[in-house]
C-alpha cells in the first residue's frame, strides 16, 4: 500500500465539488432509499436518529412486521411512503436455505415452478398496498444453496419501480402497480467459470438515473452493460463487456466534466459514459468472482473483490482515463491493498473513514483518503457468516450476520460494539433506512425497527 497520490484532475474536482450534482455527494438525505444500499449504493442515511437496541420477541423498538412469502435476498427500496420488495415463491413448500461459513459449488437441484412477485408496502404501517405477479415459471438457472431466485434488489425513482429476475426478465411498474413494460434478455447464465454447471443465480440489481435504467449482465457468454428508457423499456445503448460472470451492481457517479456508470469485474473493472456507454477507463484483475458494488466518495472510486489469487481494495481517481494497472504505482490509483478485499460485502464510507467487513465478520477501518489503517477487529466468535452489506446512520454502523445477529458498531476510528440485537431468524439481505427507521428483510418477513 502507498500513501495517497492524487493527480491534478482530482484536486480540480475538490475545488469544484460545490458544482457537482446531488448524486455525487457521498451521504444520503435519509428520506428515500431508491436502490440497493440507497443512493448510489453508499449505504448512509443522514438527518435522523436511529435506535441502538431492539427486541423482536418483546417488540421493543419494533414498529411493525409483515410476512413476505417465498425466498428472496433482495433488499427493500423506498420512495416517499412506499416500500418495495421482490420475492420468489416456490410451488409446494418453502425453498431450502443453508447459511454459515462453508464452501459448496453445487447448485440446488429444484425444478419447481416459482412465482416471481413484486410487492409494495406502506413504510409506516407495513400494510401491503399491492402485489403483482411478474411471471410464473420454472427458473431457467439454478441457484446457490445460500442464494435465492430473487437476489436482485428493485430500484425506484418515485415514479416507476423496476424489478430484475435475471433470466426471468426485467419488469417496470408505476407506483400504482400497473405494468408499464417488461424486457426478456434471454438466459443469463450465472455460473462459476471453472464449472459451468455450478449455476448460482443472477445477483446484479438494476439502478435508475434520470430517464435511464442501467443493468449489468456479466454471464457465461455475451456479457454486457445496457441502458433502457425508463418510460418505455426501449434500449438506448448496449456495450459489450469481456468478462466472466459477476454478481455486482453498477454505480452512477455524476460530477463536473463526467457522468459515468462504474462496474466491478474481473476481466473488466471500469467506467462508462452514462449517455453513450463508451468506455472511459478500464482495470483488469482482482478477485475472479466479483460481488461488491463500487462506491464513490472523496473523488475516489472504491473497488473491492476477493476470490482466487487476489483480494484487493483499490481507491481509484474518479477522473481516471484509459487502461489502468493493478498496482499502486499507477498514477490513477490513490491507494490499494492487494489482500484486504471483500468477497460479498459492499464497503461503506462514513465521513473520512471507510469500513470493510469480510465473510467471517472481520471489520477493517481505513482513512478513506489515504488508506491508513485504524483498526481490524472481529464481530462475534467467527462462527457466523456475513453476506449482507453494512449500512450506517446517526454515527452507527449496522452489520447483519447470516444467522440474524445485528452488530451495532460506533462509526469511529476506534472499534467499539455498541449493541448486539438478534432478529431470531436467518438474514441475508442488506437493510434499508428511511426517516430514522431501519427495515430488515429476514428469512420470512420485513421488520421495521425504530423509536416509538
Amino acid at each position: 500500500m502507498k500513501k495517497c497520490k492524487l493527480h491534478l484532475a482530482t484536486w480540480v474536482g475538490l475545488l469544484t465539488v460545490a458544482l457537482c450534482s446531488a448524486s455525487s455527494a457521498y451521504e444520503g438525505s435519509g428520506d428515500d432509499w431508491p436502490s440497493f444500499r440507497g443512493m448510489n449504493a453508499r449505504g448512509v442515511a443522514q438527518g435522523y436518529e436511529t435506535v441502538t437496541t431492539w427486541n423482536v420477541g418483546t417488540d421493543e423498538n419494533i414498529l411493525w412486521k409483515t410476512p413476505i412469502p417465498g425466498l428472496a435476498h433482495s433488499s427493500p427500496v423506498i420512495a416517499g411512503d412506499l416500500l418495495f420488495v421482490t420475492t420468489a415463491e416456490k410451488e409446494g413448500g418453502d425453498a431450502p436455505l443453508k447459511v454459515g461459513l462453508y464452501g459448496n459449488v453445487t447448485p440446488v437441484d429444484d425444478e419447481s415452478v416459482h412465482k416471481f412477485k413484486v410487492l409494495c408496502l406502506n413504510k409506516h404501517t407495513g400494510e401491503i398496498v399491492w402485489e403483482r405477479l411478474a411471471i410464473e415459471a420454472i427458473p431457467k438457472i439454478k441457484r446457490h444453496p445460500k442464494g435465492s431466485h430473487a437476489a436482485s434488489s428493485p430500484a425506484t425513482n418515485g415514479e416507476y419501480v423496476v424489478a430484475f429476475f435475471g433470466s426471468e426478465g426485467l419488469y417496470c411498474y408505476d407506483m400504482q402497480g400497473n405494468l408499464k413494460w417488461s424486457k426478456d434478455f434471454g438466459v443469463l447464465k450465472s455460473s462459476w467459470y471453472e464449472m459451468k454447471d455450478a449455476e448460482w443465480g443472477f445477483g446484479s440489481s438494476p439502478i435508475i438515473h434520470d430517464d435511464l435504467v442501467i443493468v449489468q449482465c456479466d454471464v457465461l457468454g455475451d456479457s454486457f452493460l445496457a441502458a433502457l428508457d425508463v418510460k418505455s423499456g426501449k434500449e438506448v445503448w448496449r456495450t459489450t463487456r469481456t468478462d466472466m460472470p459477476t454478481w455486482s451492481t453498477p454505480t452512477i457517479d455524476v460530477r463536473e466534466g463526467r457522468s459515468q456508470v462504474i462496474c466491478n469485474g474481473w476481466k473488466h473493472i471500469g467506467g462508462y459514459d452514462l449517455r453513450t456507454g463508451k468506455e472511459l477507463w478500464k482495470l483488469v484483475g482482482g478477485g475472479d468472482i466479483p460481488v461488491p458494488t463500487p462506491i464513490v466518495a472523496h473523488d475516489l472510486i472504491y473497488i473491492t473483490n476477493a476470490h482466487g489469487r487476489m483480494a484487493p481494495i483499490i481507491a481509484i481517481d474518479a477522473m481516471a482515463e484509459g487502461e489502468l494497472k493493478m498496482t499502486d504505482e499507477d498514477e490513477h490509483i490513490a491507494w490499494m491493498y492487494e489482500k484486504r478485499g471483500n468477497y460479498m460485502q459492499t464497503p461503506l464510507v462514513y465521513g473520512d473513514l471507510i469500513f470493510l467487513c469480510n465473510d467471517a465478520g472481520i471489520v477493517t477501518c481505513y482513512d478513506a483518503k489515504t488508506g491508513e489503517e485504524y483498526f481490524r477487529a472481529r464481530l462475534g466468535g467467527g462462527g457466523s457468516g456475513f453476506t449482507a452489506s453494512p449500512v450506517a446512520a446517526d454515527g452507527k454502523l449496522y452489520y447483519t450476520s447470516e444467522y440474524g445477529e445485528i452488530y451495532v458498531v460506533k462509526a469511529d476510528r476506534k472499534f467499539e460494539i455498541m449493541a448486539i440485537n438478534d432478529m431470531e431468524i436467518e438474514c441475508m439481505a442488506t437493510p434499508a433506512i428511511s426517516e430514522g427507521v431501519i427495515f430488515w428483510r429476514t428469512r420470512n418477513e420485513i421488520v421495521a425497527v425504530g423509536g416509538k
